[in-house]
């Protein structure tokens, strides 16, 4: 485990090894470089005939025979197009949910099974979190198959190094861009997203691949490109028919070659493709970020040395193209004053923010780590041996010295004098254990029985509901009077008769309201006070919501909820000489003022409470119709009066004369269309007494919006 305070950051590339040791410098956003050693392979790794793992091992052997890394934490790099990097946006979300949201995604974004990679996620600054819940998140999921970071470990491991972070080579650039180009970022906290700071690109030119990060400091979009350097020295090979160590030289010396213009031409379909590449993935960024505004272009690699390459970039782009000379928040005289150092800074760029992460210098930086965990657990058991060791040794001489003392001190008394004390002791523990069995057993009978009532209590909302709707309906119609005071007319009696009670859930009301608007309300009047001749009443007064009492229309319900049909009929129906009010013109002042202005008594749900053992009287509370979420009553429909003959409510039919059918139904008027025959059974055998009754037909519609109790206390308390 690492024991000092400075880190190496090492960039295995496929044409040299870079590696820097850093510390944090004494004045804030400083890095101290402390020692660095450069590497060049003798051939390039996919230059044919090479050895690329004899050639590595050959240059880690080298550099710990000039360098040491013991004590000191080892940051390595892995080829961005080895990795897999997605950028998410998250939906509002509790912050302390964000681990799982992540883990659901790496399930979706990552094409792998998750037991073969090794991944790793950090949410990018920019956001904001209000009242515990995260705003405007987007979290950098990053992963690595398993075996290709094993392979990415194995040459220091053959040589002795132990690694403490992997990092993708575009990440470490970001994390270098971030920290040593990039200073003056605005906090976080005043980050806006519709009108972000200046993006800037970074364009590392490798030797196989070219890795191109665009960020603003808060936002980070990277793509590897497949072209690189030695796609340069192939064109040569191919157009001048040079050997590939030829080409490479020249390639590097096109300054001082014989025919620098011919070399360019070969090369020339190598930038075009280079360019278009470049073309197409700023294009792409700025496709899906249209508030971006991209302010200059830095470019690192060896590569990028090349006469010419920078000033075709710029002129080709439309962007500032800066080529680093050195490190702006970089020091240390030794390293940056040596002329190795200098000669090829622009290939420490991915070490560089190596060094950055592994010291957690900057404000912002990336630190997702593709260190198997596996490898952490070894190393921190491994360096937890030596003080098991010794704690396992300390506890092997207190038993030592516990089990001489009790020996001794067994030897100095006599067996048969604690005999009856330890068999009490014995009793009681296992009257203890009985006990504790007992109060184990019982408490699981009480659980039992506790999630017994919880599940007969549970979802009392849902189980109230229908039971309130049905109480308003019948709180809604008229209260006859008492058989003292019943009328003997059955047409000036206060009774409705209602058949059938028929509800259907809607996903939107607006339809059914637009079907009906035109029916009548509370307080419309009718055409006429007398006996109704069918239709609906007043079809072309407009609707008004529950109780207004002639206030201006409104547009009625929307959303979900229910329609309820009230079928039925009744008898109130006085002659046109008579008075009171007939057919549909009764209901309209009846049942339908009930369900738009009425209020019912309801136990209370918040006055609950318990006195000893028993409940004491639940207290009462008025609850009107909108409250429970029941409004815009309409008569759709009432029929013609008709004449029926019906039993006589009032007559003794004890002495009735048996005649008739003792299956036959008395037939009703029909009523709707399509409504089935109904009617009373005639005594079986027996010939009642019937009268003459005025009948007309109704039909109610009401739409209801369930409103449970628990709403209705949360809306009041809210209203206090």
């Amino acid at each position: 485990m690492a024991g000092s305070s400075a880190v190496w950051g090492i960039d295995i590339g496929q044409s040299s090894l870079k590696a820097i040791r850093c510390r944090l410098g004494d004045a804030p956003g400083r890095i101290v470089a402390e020692a660095f050693d450069y590497i060049p392979y003798p051939r390039i790794l996919s230059q044919p005939g090479a050895e690329p793992a004899e050639l590595i091992h050959d240059a880690l052997t080298q550099f710990l025979s000039r360098n040491t890394v013991q004590g000191d934490r080892v940051a390595i790099s892995v080829p961005g197009q080895n990795g897999l990097a997605r950028f998410i946006k998250l939906p509002p979300v509790e912050s302390k949910k964000i681990p799982d949201i992540v883990r659901y995604e790496a399930r979706q974004q990552i094409p792998f099974d998750l037991a073969d990679v090794i991944w790793d996620y950090q949410q990018m600054g920019g956001g904001a979190e209000e009242e515990g819940f995260a705003l405007e998140t987007e979290v950098g999921l990053f992963a690595m198959k398993r075996d290709q970071v094993y392979r990415a470990l194995e040459p220091l491991a053959d040589v002795g190094i132990e690694v403490d972070m992997v990092q993708l080579t575009p990440l470490a650039l970001y994390n270098f861009l971030l920290f040593d180009q990039m200073p003056e970022l605005p906090p976080a906290d005043q980050y806006d997203p519709d009108d972000p700071p200046p993006s800037t690109v970074i364009l590392s030119l490798g030797t196989d691949a070219t890795d191109l990060v665009v960020t603003n400091g808060y936002r980070v979009w990277q793509r590897s490109i497949p072209l690189g350097g030695n796609h340069f020295t192939k064109a040569l090979t191919k157009e001048l028919k040079l050997t590939f160590a030829k080409a490479e030289h020249l390639k590097c010396n096109v300054a001082t070659a014989r025919d620098p213009k011919a070399l360019f031409q070969a090369m020339r379909p190598v930038f075009n493709d280079l360019l278009t590449e470049i073309q197409r993935s700023i294009g792409y960024f700025t496709s899906i970020d249209r508030n971006a505004k991209i302010e200059k272009t830095v470019v690192l690699g060896n590569a990028m040395k090349m006469p010419g390459l920078r000033r075709y970039l710029s002129q080709s782009l439309g962007i500032k193209v800066v080529r680093l000379e050195s490190f702006e928040r970089l020091t240390g005289p030794e390293v940056v004053g040596a002329p190795a150092f200098k000669e090829n800074v622009l290939s420490f760029g991915v070490a560089y923010g190596l060094a950055v992460q592994a010291l957690e210098a900057g404000r912002g930086t990336l630190k997702t780590n593709l260190l198997p965990p596996e490898i952490l657990k070894d190393r921190f058991i491994r360096s937890k041996k030596p003080w098991a060791l010794a704690g396992a040794a300390l506890l092997l001489l207190g038993c030592a010295i516990g089990y001489a003392s009790s020996s001794w001190a067994l030897g100095t008394v006599a067996k048969g004098r604690f005999e009856k004390a330890e068999n009490r002791t014995s009793a009681m523990i296992r009257r203890s254990d009985d006990l504790k069995q007992q109060e184990r057993d019982v408490k699981a009978e009480f659980d039992n029985v506790f999630n017994i009532g919880q599940h007969l209590v549970g979802n009392v909302d849902n189980r109230v509901l229908w039971l309130e709707l049905l109480r308003a309906v019948s709180e809604s119609l008229p209260r006859p009077d008492s058989p003292e005071r019943r009328p003997k007319d059955i047409h000036k009696r206060k009774e409705l008769h209602i058949q059938s009670l028929e509800c259907q859930q809607v996903a939107d009301l607006t339809a059914w309201f637009e079907g009906v608007k035109d029916k009548p309300p509370l307080n419309r009047k009718a055409p006429a006070t007398g006996p109704s001749t069918g239709g609906a009443v007043a079809p072309n007064v407009a609707p008004t919501s529950a109780g207004t009492d002639g206030a201006a229309s409104d547009l009625g319900p929307t959303g979900p909820g229910w329609v309820v049909q009230l079928t039925g009929y009744h008898y109130h129906n006085p002659l046109a000489t008579e008075p009171g009010i007939a057919g549909g013109q009764y209901v309209l002042e009846t049942l339908i003022r009930g369900l738009e202005g009425s209020a019912i008594s309801l136990p209370s749900i918040e006055k609950k409470t318990l006195v000893g053992n028993e409940s004491k009287e639940a207290e009462q509370d008025l609850v009107s119709m909108k409250e429970l979420g029941i409004g815009y009553p309409v008569l759709t429909y009432h029929g013609k009066t008709v004449e029926e003959k019906i039993d006589d409510p009032d007559a003794d039919q004890s002495d009735a004369t048996e005649t008739g059918d003792p299956n036959a139904f008395a037939p009703e008027d029909p009523g709707i269309p399509g409504e089935a025959m109904t009617g009373s059974p005639i005594s079986a055998g027996k010939e009642v007494k019937k009268i003459i009754a005025r009948r007309v037909n109704f039909v109610v519609q009401f739409c209801w919006q369930p409103k449970p109790p628990t709403v209705r206390l949360e809306i009041k308390e809210e209203n206090r």
